[in-house]
């Protein structure tokens, strides 16, 4: 068609290499302590700089499982680039064939941990929080697509100095988990880190703690042998909550001479990162500061209460986990809730302050990490100040709003209507409903209780079908005089997805990947990348279905550990 430009295609390795643009490296200063050739895997404690130069160690015989089709198509990547044996060993670990303007080593970064608004530095090998940061994870490359910038970070790339003596390597169970996660995340039109591609080692061999088969332990029960995995992460960055915060400790701390220009430095980069179209770069540094809390309030509150619409857990959200890009990150110990529980928690060390429904208070304790460490850039300037404590008096009102704004869309209301919603969820509690099967059956408007019992995981009473008919009918009441119900109900399963993460079909994904087949990722890839759409009734009769009361209490499926 006239007019519209096609998309470049890179095809080989020398035109991917040409896109690299690597900012972080360039306007961010490195840890004075490193190496300067990435030869830095030993646990050590790091003082300064924003990030280490470290070199990924490679797993052995790796062999390619799959790619995301949206993001090779997204960056311009032709699947062509895939054949291509440079292509393959960067991905693998090997930057030793970085090809100009490539650097020939990656980047690790260090950053806090605090939970709920609490500093620990426990997790820390020397106890100061000097060794704490990313310890198998390494970014090796960092360019322009298509005028967007996007940083890939390979996940399981071998030890770093933050590894706390861990081996830095990932398994390929959970290689194949955080993979698909953000591949489906993504298709659910929530914000997210991404998937790029997945290569498993047919040589090297880890052991980690896991379940039996068929075990209802809570923790793991065996130690098992996995093979090493490598995927590969892209985001337009993957600077932390923790991030910043570290930086703000170490000014409170008096940590070097330089921790406030370091914080002042990481923090813009952030907005040049993240906050580029929004925030004006002709405003004082003050304002963009004060424009920054108040945009990352915005993403932070929009991208919780699109967890509680999908039904995700994140499971372990410290601060460390929560990008400061206001986007999905850390796809460790997370899941997606199908027996309706408000205190759904599938990892067994998250506690239930991490629960599905306790997300926005774990999210405002981030934020108020956050709040604080930016404060120190303000510290003379008293209205700024004002502002911005403002912006952070201000967070639960603006979470409480996107959550009544998101439970008016599932339900198809024109305004939030807290009876009704607060009956639904305590009804949806006594009835045990499968929560992504309830509201998509919802989304047909049925008139009477008969098609939202496909969702029940018990026998209802004649009690609570009694309430639910009554809930209907009030419901009913509330959008009957809209538009046509058809197109109520359209938008609806707009925003009630037909297809959710059900971890006991994942499981033979990657257990069948261990044995060399990777068929069922690759049908899942498919199955996830439509999740609102009506799918064949193959597919229907295997993915939009309860799940089997023998999963239920199930190590490695209803709970796990964060043994990956």
């Amino acid at each position: 068609m006239s007019g519209i430009k096609a998309i470049p295609t890179i095809s080989n390795f020398s035109e991917f290499s040409k896109q690299a643009d690597y900012s972080f490296l360039d306007s961010l200063n490195a840890d004075p302590q490193a190496t300067k050739d990435g030869d830095d895997h030993l646990t050590r404690q790091v003082f300064s700089g924003h990030y280490v130069p470290v070199t990924p160690t490679v797993i052995p015989d790796s062999e390619y499982i799959t790619h995301s089709t949206s993001l090779f198509r997204e960056l311009g990547l032709s699947p062509e680039l895939l054949k291509d044996e440079l292509f393959k060993r960067l991905f693998s670990g090997d930057t030793s064939i970085a090809k100009k303007p490539m650097r020939p080593y990656g980047w690790a970064t260090g950053y806090a941990l605090s939970i709920y608004g609490t500093e620990y530095t426990q997790q820390c090998p020397f106890g100061t929080g000097n060794g704490y940061g990313d310890g198998r994870a390494i970014s090796v490359f960092e360019g322009l697509f298509n005028g967007s910038r996007w940083e890939m970070q390979l996940k399981g790339a071998g030890p770093t100095p933050y590894c706390r003596g861990a081996d830095g390597r990932a398994v390929l169970r959970s290689s194949v988990r955080e993979f698909l996660a953000q591949d489906y995340m993504n298709s659910l039109g929530v914000e997210t880190s991404r998937s790029l591609t997945l290569y498993v080692s047919k040589s090297e061999i880890i052991r980690r703690p896991w379940y039996t088969k068929d075990s209802n332990s809570f923790n793991p029960d065996i130690l098992l042998d996995n093979q090493a995995a490598i995927s590969t992460r892209v985001a337009s960055s993957f600077i932390r909550v923790g991030q910043i915060e570290l930086f703000a400790r170490r000014v409170r701390n008096n940590a070097h001479q330089g921790a406030l220009k370091e914080l002042k430095m990481i923090v813009k980069h952030l907005i040049k990162r993240n906050y580029k179209k929004e925030i004006n770069p002709s405003i004082t540094f003050d304002n963009q500061v004060v424009d920054l809390a108040y945009l990352f309030r915005g993403r932070l509150t929009s991208l919780v209460a699109n967890w509680i619409r999908i039904g995700y857990c994140q499971g372990n959200f410290n601060s460390d986990n929560c990008a400061a890009g206001g986007f999905t990150l850390d796809y460790g110990p997370f899941g997606f809730c199908e027996l309706f529980d408000p205190r759904f928690q599938p990892w067994t060390g998250g506690g239930e302050h991490f629960s599905f429904f306790n997300q926005k208070n774990a999210a405002e304790a981030n934020y108020q990490m956050f709040w604080a460490a930016l404060r120190l850039l303000l510290i003379d300037n008293a209205e700024a100040l004002k502002r911005l404590d403002n912006i952070r008096d201000d967070f639960a009102q603006t979470m409480n709003h996107e959550m009544e704004n998101m439970w008016a869309k599932k339900l198809g209301l024109i305004r939030y209507e807290p009876s009704l919603v607060n009956e639904m969820l305590q009804l949806m509690i006594s009835s045990k409903v499968d929560y992504t099967i309830f509201f998509r059956r919802l989304s047909n408007i049925p008139n009477n209780i008969t098609e939202i019992k496909e969702s029940f995981y018990q026998t209802s009473s004649e009690q609570i079908d009694n309430k639910w008919n009554s809930w209907l009918q009030r419901w009913r009441e509330k959008i009957k005089n809209r538009v046509d119900q058809t197109e109520i109900s359209a938008k609806m399963k707009l925003v009630n997805p037909k297809y959710t993460w059900r971890e006991w079909l994942i499981t033979p994904a990657y257990e069948k990947a261990e044995q060399g087949d990777y068929s069922l990722i690759k049908e899942l890839q498919a199955v996830l990348a439509n999740p609102y759409e009506k799918q064949s009734l193959e597919i229907e009769r295997k993915y939009d279905r309860l799940k089997p009361k023998k999963f239920f209490n199930s190590g490695g499926i209803s709970h796990y550990s964060c043994s990956s």
